[in-house]
């Protein structure tokens, strides 16, 4: 299995934006092989040796899969999956109705191999609608009169992968949050062996036809994976809480409704099943064995992953005591905090006392507001600049007609300074977000 193949072949490549499909289309275009593109958008960068076949696989109405998409064709590789339903992306639209035109187009193009991704877990005791919906479409292609196979990793750790993500963040927290105690068995698999291993089987003459689970070389406690991981970051050890599995199930819960969450009730029952299987024909098709969790992440670029990891971790925690700041504040301003003095400090501020009430019940709104804001908005880059300003603004009427409170043991004013820099710092990361 070792070296890539002589031949080069002429390969239909579908979800080649994903995590799995863009590192396997790197890695076949280095080999030396053709590539069709199926998808909906036009790629930004092609290769001399690549074209574009448009074609939305989510799409009922898309006519079907012709003779001619499928012309000179050697190999079919479907990459294409998600893990959460949105409204316009729906797991029978994808994992099974899409992939089935396509692989039966194949079939009548006389297409010599189809390689299909699905996941581990995807067989006969799935619980969850995305791993039945991949059963379903891995049995459909099976029953086909052509050469297949069906890829089943585990879960997937490489940059810019959502799991490798949230794993590393999860294990450079300053606590550990172990769900239910942390005892689900996982057995990860790297994006750089996952891409080799279905290199392989799309390229190369294998004995392997039918399912494959792909995996690393060990089933590993979920604990066992955040500790080593976080021994790769360079972090010292920390210490850990088992969260009860019915605060885990009700923050799963939660999150069913927040579409960017890595976390959903899915999800939480498919780390609960467990996610192993042996890893004896991942080593024959690698040639070597697969490596461990311990070389996941390289020596070299510990440092920026534990940063990004750091950083991860602690900016929802300013947000949220960004947005703690302006609620608490605009409850206390409406009439926790004796009102007479509320109104003195006005007066001394410079504010007419037939002004007052206006000016201290509409900036304790407008406090509320910013928090409720900061709480709900996505895109938040603007907030954080009306927040600066504001921030600024108070700072400089307090230093003209109230100096004195630079001078306060309390600090009441110098505290403005670190909440700038936080500020600003949001306003970096959102900013950069946007525009990537």
């Amino acid at each position: 299995m070792r070296g890539a193949a002589s031949v080069r072949l002429n390969i239909l490549l579908t979800g080649f934006t994903g995590f799995i499909g863009h590192a396997l289309r790197q890695r076949l275009v280095g080999e030396g092989h053709r590539l069709r593109l199926a998808g909906r958008r036009h790629p930004v960068a092609m290769q001399p040796s690549e074209d574009w076949l448009p074609f939305d696989m989510a799409c009922p109405e898309e006519p079907p899969w012709t003779l001619d998409s499928l012309r000179g064709i050697d190999v079919v590789v479907n990459t294409v999956g998600i893990l959460r339903e949105t409204r316009d992306l729906r797991f029978q639209a994808l994992h099974v109705d899409g992939p089935r035109r396509l692989f039966e187009a194949a079939v009548q193009a006389k297409v010599g191999r189809i390689v299909h991704l699905s996941a581990l877990g995807a067989d006969d005791a799935a619980q969850t609608r995305y791993h039945r919906s991949k059963k379903a479409g891995d049995d459909g292609l099976l029953r086909l009169p052509i050469a297949s196979v069906v890829a089943q990793p585990s879960l997937v750790y490489g940059p810019g992968g959502a799991s490798a993500q949230l794993f590393t963040q999860l294990a450079a927290a300053p606590v550990l949050l172990l769900p239910a105690g942390g005892h689900q068995h996982i057995q990860p698999i790297h994006i750089d062996d996952l891409v080799q291993a279905l290199a392989a089987l799309a390229t190369q003459a294998t004995p392997f036809t039918g399912r494959i689970a792909l995996v690393g070389p060990e089933a590993l406690a979920f604990h066992d994976l955040l500790r080593r991981l976080r021994a790769s970051l360079g972090l010292s050890r920390a210490w850990s809480i088992a969260v009860p599995a019915p605060l885990v199930r009700m923050a799963a819960a939660i999150c069913d409704r927040i579409p960017s969450s890595a976390l959903d009730t899915e999800t939480w029952q498919m780390l609960q099943r467990g996610n192993v299987a042996p890893a004896e024909a991942t080593r024959t098709v690698l040639g070597r064995e697969p490596r461990g969790v311990e070389s996941f992440i390289a020596p070299e670029d510990a440092n920026a992953l534990r940063h990004a990891a750091q950083l991860g971790v602690f900016l929802p925690i300013l947000r949220l005591s960004v947005a703690i700041v302006w609620i608490v504040t605009g409850v206390l301003s409406s009439g926790v905090y004796p009102v007479a003095e509320s109104y003195a400090l006005l007066a001394r501020a410079g504010v007419p006392t037939a002004l007052a009430p206006l000016f201290l019940y509409g900036a304790a709104a407008l406090d509320l507001v910013l928090g409720v804001l900061t709480l709900v908005l996505k895109r938040r880059s603007q907030l954080w600049l009306a927040q600066i300003a504001l921030i600024v603004g108070y700072t400089a009427i307090i230093s003209l007609r109230l100096p004195e409170y630079w001078l306060h043991p309390y600090g009441p004013v110098l505290k403005n300074l670190p909440m700038l820099a936080v500020l600003w710092l949001l306003y970096v990361v959102d900013r950069g977000d946007s525009r990537r």
